[in-house]
């Protein structure tokens, strides 16, 4: 289900919608075709092609996500309102309210700008509400947002800059917090071209070599184990190379001093298999073959990241010892791993409880900004709580795995666990060593939290270090005033 691009067409759209496994009714999504394309009838693009090539663009992505029928027509009528004559009410007499309700709910988002603190602050807020509403709306703006990069090199020079950097600063980590990295790779990449054009050359001429020779490294790898597979009788059904996304790679070597014999993953060999237990079949395999890095192996089928993740990674010393890193996972684990939440309208029958985990920190990020009144400072402090910053994953003694912004302290993680346990924490074992609550997690950290259970109360200094919202607001709410 990649989302590289490809020809706007209706042809290509109806495609699409056969790999589907939702049900379809093609006839209508033909029906929606037909009328946005004479609600936008005599309109075109910046580029001069006709408007209708944007939201068929926009459905098609949509479409590729394997989205559902309501979010792919949406995709369709997402402009109808704003930008013609026609209304919302009768969006919803030919297709529906469902329909009806996406489209306003993309509409009332309107465009995202820097155009002023309020303004922006503004569109935030409303962003937020409307995903907690209806998590299809801001997959919708996604598409839409990708088609808009797409075509950049139409606009204005400033507009261009601005539309990449609201990109990198609002959509795309947005993204990164729902999963959808295929989706966040592709909206950072096209953004870094504008947002920092000397580097981005630097980069690509620095890399189009280097690529080329880890894909061929890659390549043979590639064959040596499919043979070896094949021989123990190994079902798989897909190996290749994956090259690591631009934007992803220019911040990791930033962190590496730009020294690209310190990145291992610049080509990954990804191995999709059909099942769980084939996925450790396969680790055993590639281990048998090239010795592994110890403390580069990660288990992420075990312990699964908090937004779902999971798969099986390891470093290895291929022929000649250069390191190369392996992913294993299965088909559906490809999915999550690609499409994040749109992915559970393909598995959507067995991920209900999971998708309202995924989607709880939306719930709490809405109710944390209603204590927030200065749009500044709302601002200020949005961008440094947990969908904005870097995430950390700590566990509990019994393992769970518990996703946390960088920086948070042990208070938000009892808040994160339950409300009584916030309010009743006097101190932590942090790796079995006694800690205060104030104190710092670091990625990987096991964290049991010493509690007072005749207390009450949260403290009110605890606003001094607790990061998170739910923390925040069940501190403000809880504590007594004296």
């Amino acid at each position: 289900m990649p989302l590289t691009q490809a020809k706007n067409t209706l042809e290509n759209l109806l495609e699409e919608l056969k790999n589907n496994p939702n049900p379809i009714d093609e006839e209508l999504v033909q029906l929606a075709y037909v009328f946005a394309s004479a609600a936008h009838e005599g309109q075109v693009r910046k580029s001069g092609k006709p408007y209708i090539t944007h939201p068929l663009a926009t459905a098609l992505t949509l479409a590729r996500m394997r989205l559902d029928q309501p979010t792919i027509i949406a995709g369709l009528l997402h402009d109808v309102p704003e930008e013609t004559p026609v209304t919302l009410q009768e969006i919803k007499k030919n297709f529906g309210a469902e329909v009806a309700q996406l489209v306003e709910g993309v509409t009332k988002l309107g465009t995202l700008k820097y155009r002023g603190i309020e303004r922006y602050a503004e569109n935030l807020r409303k962003m937020f509400v409307a995903m907690a509403q209806d998590i299809r709306v801001i997959l919708i703006k996604f598409a839409d947002r990708l088609h808009n990069l797409r075509t950049l090199e139409h606009l204005p020079k400033e507009k261009r800059e601005r539309i990449a950097h609201e990109t990198l600063e609002i959509y795309a980590p947005i993204a990164n917090r729902l999963g959808i990295w295929e989706m966040q790779g592709i909206l950072e990449d096209l953004s870094f071209k504008y947002t920092n054009p000397e580097d981005y050359e630097w980069l690509r001429t620095s890399t189009t070599h280097r690529y080329e020779q880890k894909l061929a490294y890659v390549a043979k790898l590639q064959k040596i184990l499919e043979k070896e597979m094949l021989k123990q009788g190994m079902a798989y059904t897909i190996v290749y190379g994956r090259p690591k996304r631009l934007y992803s790679l220019y911040k990791k070597l930033l962190r590496k001093n730009k020294d690209f014999d310190k990145v291992y993953d610049l080509v990954a060999l990804r191995i999709i298999v059909p099942a769980v237990a084939d996925c450790y079949t396969v680790l055993g395999i590639v281990h048998g073959l090239w010795p592994p890095l110890p403390e580069r192996l990660k288990d992420y089928i075990a312990m699964p990241k908090p937004n779902g993740y999971r798969s099986l990674h390891t470093t290895v010393f291929g022929p000649d010892g250069e390191r190369v890193e392996v992913q294993i996972r299965t088909e559906d684990m490809n999915a999550q791993a690609e499409f994040g939440i749109a992915a559970h309208w393909v598995y959507k029958e067995k991920d209900k409880r999971q998708q309202k985990r995924e989607l709880q920190w939306i719930q709490e990020l809405v109710t944390w900004q209603k204590e927030i009144a200065d749009n500044t400072e709302y601002v200020k402090k949005l961008r440094n709580i947990d969908i904005f910053s870097e995430h950390i994953f700590v566990f509990t003694p019994k393992g769970d795995v518990i996703d946390l912004p960088d920086g948070a302290t042990v208070i938000d993680f009892a808040y994160t666990i339950h409300t009584d346990i916030g309010n009743q924490a006097t101190g932590s074992l942090v790796n079995e060593k006694m800690v205060s609550l104030d104190t710092v997690l670091q990625d990987g950290d096991v964290i049991e939290i010493i509690r007072d259970k005749n207390r009450k109360y949260p403290n009110r200094d605890w606003l001094e270090f607790a990061k998170t919202g739910i923390a925040r607001s069940k501190i403000r709410a809880l504590a007594k005033p004296f």
